[in-house]
């Protein structure tokens, strides 16, 4: 039997995603997590007024959702100060870092990242023929400058940023990103991956003129929100920007309940304060816990802690798995020297108790078997 004719860029990709999920953990374990804090997402909830509204419109399903995704656009508009015509939503940062390298990127083109940076990126570049230039990390922070520079060295279309960090946790002040979009190279379009910034401290976000060509910002309902399931992503930029995606985002990607759960939950402002808090409260406890256990808690502006384990990658890895073996599912770094960290997503005070219990007897069974 012949075989389909594959595009010769995808045949030639490796057979691998960016991450194994939770629920492919939770079938070959046969049984569920006890603590899910390894995803990112968030273990307090969605405000109740976005699940009513996703209530209200289940019975509507029937019909698909607004093709303009127009409600939510406007609001998101007026949120920011901008227009609506600086703003494109499509499914989850993710979906929309896929459009963007699918209109900027042809193969061969040269695109900037930092080496362990978010990987779902290096993914889409990978799947539409780009050849991916990586930046170390400096001090367990992306580098600014070496980006800047490699990103003028090889004339780069895209030069991705997360700011706060994912998978670190680390973040760079406003001033930093301001003047780091201000020297983006010509040619070079900047993608601001922000999927944190709602948990970051003050003076995180820059002031970036919505009318910039030189930069794109990507946003979420996936964090903080507690939106996750819902893949609800949205875009910043120049009109004439946020303009090309219409050419070729899917149109009726948005379902109705999705759009509605977005747009009670940013109309619920008084919920994401209540997270922001709890949160914090979370991210203390995991600090807690990693001091009493002898690993170090580096300092976090994202949903996030990393825990640094003072050993390497091989050691981080049977943490990770020792604890998986335990019902609590965490993850790490892909990339040395970051890779020597574990990842710990803040929950609800329930699941930080199942990861105070499995640490410490993770950590055990590692020392004995070593």
């Amino acid at each position: 039997m012949k075989t389909p004719r594959f595009n010769p860029i995808v045949a030639d990709l490796p057979a691998t995603v960016p991450f194994v999920g939770p629920e492919a953990h939770i079938r070959a374990n046969g049984r569920p997590f006890k603590a899910r804090i390894g995803a990112n997402e968030s273990g307090f909830g969605p405000s109740p007024k976005a699940v009513q509204a996703m209530c209200d419109t289940a019975p509507e399903v029937w019909m698909y959702g607004d093709s303009e995704v127009h409600d939510l656009r406007v609001a998101l508009a007026a949120h920011h100060g901008v227009t609506p015509a600086h703003i494109t939503v499509g499914e989850g940062i993710d979906g929309l870092l896929g459009l963007l390298v699918r209109m900027m990127v042809a193969p061969g083109d040269p695109v900037v990242t930092s080496d362990g940076a978010y990987p779902t990126f290096n993914y889409h570049v990978a799947g539409f023929g780009g050849v991916l230039h990586k930046v170390p990390y400096r001090d367990d922070h992306e580098d600014p400058g070496a980006l800047l520079a490699r990103a003028e060295a090889v004339q780069a279309k895209l030069l991705y940023f997360c700011n706060p960090d994912n998978p670190m946790g680390t973040w760079h002040s406003a001033r930093v990103v301001e003047r780091m979009a201000k020297a983006v190279p010509d040619g070079t379009l900047m993608v601001l991956d922000e999927a944190y910034i709602d948990a970051a401290p003050d003076g995180t976000a820059p002031q970036i003129d919505p009318d910039d060509p030189r930069v794109i910002r990507m946003r979420t309902f996936s964090k903080l929100y507690g939106l996750a399931g819902l893949r609800v992503g949205y875009a910043i930029g120049a009109p004439a920007l946020i303009a090309m995606f219409d050419r070729i985002r899917n149109h009726f990607g948005m379902g109705r309940i999705a759009q509605a759960g977005a747009l009670a939950a940013l109309a619920d402002q008084d919920w994401l304060a209540h997270v922001q808090r709890e949160l914090a409260s979370a991210k203390a406890r995991i600090a807690q816990i990693a001091a009493q256990n002898g690993l170090y808690a580096l300092p976090s502006a994202t949903s996030f802690v990393a825990l640094d384990t003072g050993r390497d990658g091989a050691f981080a890895k049977a943490l990770v798995d020792a604890l998986i073996a335990r019902d609590v599912f965490v993850r790490m770094p892909f990339v040395a020297p970051q890779n020597r960290c574990i990842r710990v997503s803040a929950g609800p005070p329930a699941a930080m108790d199942e990861f105070a219990t499995a640490l410490p007897q993770a950590l055990a069974a590692l020392t004995a078997s070593s």
